[in-house]
């Protein structure tokens, strides 16, 4: 939902592009901050407890969407995202490897993968549930604004963030549903095999490869957030479409990311991941080029492109960072997580460069990141073949 909020707060708070990128921040520094105690109650406390409280904290913050709407302070916003994705991180830390762990281990990847597809699903419907529901179509002015009495004004800002506050009730409502029914059914308790002390003490920091994916993963998130973020916005500019109908656009390159991650795993039948890696790192880059010069639509399909082209990244860069770490890998894994925080810090960069030049030229922020990716994936050309393991 965030980039139909992006758009939407900035217009019924009367934000700049770089402070409703806090929205972005205060999302995925959830991540970056939470992770290790996520890890910590998950290891005290088990799967399930893990996945329950998670479910809790996403609807507590969705609950926080009303009071946030009334007072119209961006900050019990921000502070509602944080919630929410403390949550997240709660449910990432605990459904994934309970996923895998939870029956047949031959084909735990196969039931972690399903269960992520329903990520993509839900990544296509939100701009469509969201631009009808939230997105006013509404967009005055300064000269519009300027006309109006100090009443008017706020009561027109008073309508566009009120439009939050039943979604996202409805949102809470469902996860606390979610949540009661997980607590109320009962689940096998697992326990981790490899608690054991490893005979192999070296840190963690000396693992080169690990290190250079999680600067890889870090990059990439904060890519992929910074091109469906400021999707709206940029259509918007480059290409004069209006907020409802350039929502339905960004469902359909958030349709395009989820086939693209279905195609992508076929063609790792015959491309090894890493070169796969490469070769759409540089599409990327070429894709973006073509967005921040281009005119009219061409910009547009040239972002949709970049969606496609981004879906295999996340769990290849996952898998290739944590080969070969044998007992160090739950602390590999942790880190790559922690490099979601990404998300927080690229768009902040991307949203001060769009209010010091223009949208469209703030899509260089999102090409430069694809770099450090295609530096990886070049590093790991020897690797043939990886079990994706993750996704994002």
């Amino acid at each position: 939902m965030n980039p139909i909020l992006i758009p939407h707060l900035k217009k019924a708070c009367q934000l700049s592009d770089v402070q409703s990128a806090f929205i972005d921040s205060a999302s995925y520094i959830a991540y970056f901050l939470m992770a290790i105690p996520a890890g910590l109650f998950m290891k005290r406390y088990g799967y399930k407890a893990g996945i329950t409280l998670g479910l809790l904290l996403f609807a507590g913050g969705a609950f926080l969407f009303y009071p946030a709407a009334d007072s119209l302070q961006f900050s019990l916003f921000l502070i509602a995202l944080f919630v929410i994705a403390s949550g997240l991180t709660l449910l990432e830390t605990a459904a994934n490897p309970y996923i895998t762990v939870l029956g047949d281990p031959e084909t735990g990847t196969q039931r972690l993968n399903f269960a992520q597809s329903f990520n993509g699903l839900a990544a296509f419907l939100a701009p469509l549930a969201g631009g009808q529901f939230i997105l006013s179509g509404k967009n005055l002015s300064v000269a519009d604004k300027q006309a109006m009495s100090a009443d008017q004004l706020q009561a027109y800002l008073k309508e566009e963030a009120s439009s939050v506050q039943i979604p996202f009730l409805l949102i809470g409502g469902f996860v606390l549903l979610v949540a009661l029914l997980i607590s109320r059914t009962p689940l096998p308790t697992i326990s981790d095999e490899d608690d054991s002390p490893s005979a192999n003490q070296e840190s963690i920091l000396t693992e080169k490869n690990l290190i250079t994916g999680v600067i890889a993963q870090f990059f990439y998130v904060g890519a992929q957030v910074c091109v469906s973020s400021f999707f709206i916005r940029f259509v918007s500019q480059a290409a004069n479409i209006t907020e409802k109908p350039a929502a339905k656009l960004l469902s359909i390159a958030l349709l395009a990311f989820m086939v693209g991650r279905f195609f992508g795993t076929f063609l790792m039948r015959f491309i090894a991941p890493s070169r796969l890696l490469a070769l759409y790192s540089l599409l990327n880059i070429g894709l973006l080029a073509i967005a921040v010069t281009g005119h009219g639509q061409v910009p547009v399909y040239a972002l949709i492109g970049v969606e496609f082209f981004m879906s295999i990244m996340f769990p290849t860069i996952f898998a290739l960072s944590i080969r070969g770490l044998g007992s160090k890998t739950k602390l590999g894994s942790s880190l790559v997580i922690m490099a979601i925080a990404g998300g927080a810090f690229f768009p902040v960069i991307m949203g001060q460069v769009s209010d010091l030049t223009t949208m469209q030229t703030a899509y260089l922020v999102p090409a430069c990141c694809f770099l450090p990716i295609l530096y990886f994936a070049v590093k790991n050309f020897t690797v043939k073949n990886v079990t994706l393991t993750a996704s994002h």
